[in-house]
């Protein structure tokens, strides 16, 4: 592929945001007479409370605390215990922080010429990188999941914490079941484990250098997109249209899956996962 067929590319994945392998219907938001459009019949009345980072217990349900944020066991066959917030949200139903794939900080722009791992463009990457073409002066190192210190949930909310695999993202959409719901507000995603317990995650969107004025899909409550740890893999036959300047990603509404992958240098939401105890 040559730089002018991959630059036409990257622009159709930026505007187009998601690429798909699956999806599961979930259940209409159910307002159950209640003033945010909770439906209160999933919220678990014996929460542990001892909440300590800003969350409305009558929201989502509280299991442990580690470094000073809340996580729910939602009884997923893997054990993996998934936050109550995003991170740099104070509450469940908060956008909190958005990054770019591989950055731990929050910033004004999105794009390519901001993007800390590559010198100014989607073809001149300096890590995570396996296709020389897409390498800064055919830069390659074979790296496909985040070191730690690019992990923006470990960096940010310390050890034990870290950003889900794609694996987990789709446990976490094909075990539990799935509500269209709206928190104080805000609308998102209402997930019940196999327990009975409930997390909430708030569509906020996405940020980035589109082209012209973002489709309403990646404005702030539209849909919602969460990074996982795992960029595309270019060479394992396993997605078309997969190359080394993308990442994979958790979406919804529409669809609800981790199949959808899009440039690495967009601003999305972070969920923080810890391993089981």
């Amino acid at each position: 592929m040559n730089k002018f067929t991959k630059a036409i590319a990257a622009i159709m994945l930026i505007v187009a945001a998601i690429i798909v392998t699956g999806c599961n219907k979930p259940d209409e938001p159910n307002n159950g007479g209640n003033n945010n459009g909770q439906n209160d019949s999933i919220v678990n009345p014996n929460d542990n409370g001892g909440n300590n980072n800003g969350q409305n217990d009558s929201i989502v349900d509280h299991s442990g605390t580690l470094n000073g944020h809340d996580y729910v066991d939602l009884g997923l066959p893997s054990g993996t215990l998934w936050a109550t917030c995003n991170v740099g949200a104070e509450t469940p139903e908060g956008y909190g922080d958005y990054f770019a794939w591989g950055e731990t900080e929050p910033k004004e722009n999105y794009d390519w010429i901001t993007y800390k791992y590559c010198n100014g463009d989607f073809d001149q990457l300096t890590k995570y990188c396996q296709d020389a073409t897409y390498g800064y002066d055919g830069y390659t190192d074979d790296l496909y999941d985040l070191q730690p210190s690019d992990d923006a949930a470990t960096v940010n909310w310390g050890e034990g914490w870290r950003m889900p695999s794609a694996s987990e993202g789709d446990e976490l959409l094909s075990q539990c079941e799935l509500k269209r719901d709206t928190v104080n507000g805000v609308p998102g995603l209402r997930i019940v484990g196999t327990n009975g317990n409930t997390i909430f995650l708030p569509s906020g969107g996405a940020k980035g250098d589109f082209v012209g004025p973002a489709p309403e899909s990646l404005q702030v409550g539209g849909h919602g997109y969460y990074w996982v740890n795992e960029r595309c893999y270019a060479f394992n036959n396993q997605m078309v249209g997969c190359y080394d300047h993308m990442a994979n990603f958790i979406s919804f509404p529409v669809v609800y899956s981790t199949g959808g992958r899009t440039t690495r240098m967009i601003g999305m939401s972070v969920r923080a996962v810890r391993s089981a105890e």
